[in-house]
């Protein structure tokens, strides 16, 4: 696997290697190295190489561009240097970009098997991230260069029926070449029977958590304004939101909210293990997944989502389409996105109302059930097999 990130920190590409993992197959992953990493590692009996590019999270665009083809180049280089020794079955790539498929051209053309793997939409993410330097003619060259990647591989999995629908339609990518691998979590992590009951805000707060990046997708401003008027609202209610992750967005939001008078009540914990994350949730009373609405978003839907369900807590994520699409009415809570007045009233109702609230719970847990990680993994686990030049089923 060749991903453009720190391997511990990814959660779809460590439950896609663990799974490959506990069916018999060694798994390489290439990946980034942060300052003090040993150069290569073993991390639940995968083997993590970590190379030497350094990340420049925020950065402009041309230092972005610059890293994305150092890492290129270097996770190119170091896959044909191992596959002398490893003899690899498939290369998958974790994307974006997408153009770091041609990582794998040298394998390719000897024949061994690419799996692409888009976590993203490319294009519409450029022109969320980077929005002064998007304009038809880079739109075009990122389709086409989305377009190119995929047919280079032999087979393509995105995370959800949406961004397959997009890459079929709008891509032009064949149907029978891409599939879906949910974004789900594993219910063998988030566990809530590891975890002590919270009763909902036993301690007299209201307790708010979010786990993630803080980057402008994520409207974690938006959250903070909410609990100022919360505090406006209802003064009686104490109210506290915990932020777990790291980003660009990070002094903002943490200037924002000493503005606002909310040192005390919003605390910024920085990023925590995923291994962590469960047991933040579950000292948590309401999980929020708030993410700003654009074509990009339109196609994607929040993991946090899922992983607050699974451990038992309320749920209140920005309306968008693939939200309400997976989630019906009397499950996740909505609000408008962008407007903190409506996500303040979102979270007054799940405070006012606890017999709604215990039925939401329970409903958003049997969606989560059938849509966990347990499930995706056998498809994905027959993907592979179906792939892998070695014909093998581990």
């Amino acid at each position: 696997m060749i991903v453009h990130a720190y391997y511990d920190e990814d959660p779809r590409v460590r439950r896609e290697a663990e799974s490959l993992v506990a069916a018999g197959r060694p798994v390489d992953v290439f990946g980034l190295r942060r300052d003090g990493d040993a150069p290569t590692g073993e991390l639940a009996g995968v083997t993590v190489h970590r190379l030497d590019v350094r990340r420049h999270q925020g950065a402009g665009l041309l230092t972005y561009l610059a890293e994305y083809l150092a890492f290129l180049a270097r996770a190119s280089w170091a896959l044909v240097r191992a596959h002398r020794r490893r003899r690899y079955a498939l290369v998958q790539v974790h994307t974006p970009p997408d153009f770091l498929a041609f990582a794998a051209l040298p394998l390719r053309l000897v024949g061994v098997p690419l799996l692409l793997d888009l976590h993203e939409a490319m294009p519409e993410f450029f022109r969320s991230r980077f929005p002064r330097a998007s304009n038809p003619l880079v739109h075009g060259v990122l389709l086409l260069t989305e377009r190119i990647s995929i047919g280079l591989a032999g087979a393509a999995v995105t995370v959800n029926e949406a961004m397959r629908n997009r890459l079929v339609e709008a891509v032009g990518v064949a149907p029978a070449k891409v599939g879906v691998v949910a974004n789900s979590p594993s219910l063998a992590r988030f566990d809530a029977a590891a975890f002590s009951r919270r009763p909902f805000a036993e301690d007299g707060t209201v307790r708010l958590v979010y786990a993630g990046a803080l980057t402008p997708v994520y409207e974690v401003d938006v959250v903070v304004d909410a609990v100022a008027e919360l505090r406006a609202a209802r003064p009686e209610l104490r109210v506290a939101f915990d932020v777990y992750g790291r980003g660009d967005a990070h002094d903002p939001l943490v200037e924002r909210a000493r503005t606002l008078g909310l040192a005390n009540e919003v605390r910024f914990h920085g990023r925590i293990p995923i291994e962590d994350v469960p047991g933040a949730v579950a000292r948590a009373d309401i999980g929020i997944a708030p993410t700003r609405r654009d074509p990009f978003t339109d196609v994607s839907l929040s993991t946090k989502v899922f992983e607050y369900a699974a451990m038992g807590k309320p749920v209140v994520a920005s309306r968008l389409p693939m939200v309400e699409q997976t989630f019906p009415t009397g499950t996740v809570a909505t609000y408008e996105p962008g407007d903190p007045g409506d996500l303040a009233k979102a979270i007054l109702a799940i405070v006012d109302d606890p017999l709604a609230r215990e039925a939401a719970v329970e409903r958003t847990a049997a969606i989560v059930a059938d849509h966990a990680w347990e499930h995706e993994a056998e498809r994905y686990i027959a993907l592979v097999n179906a792939l892998a030049r070695d014909t093998r089923t581990p």
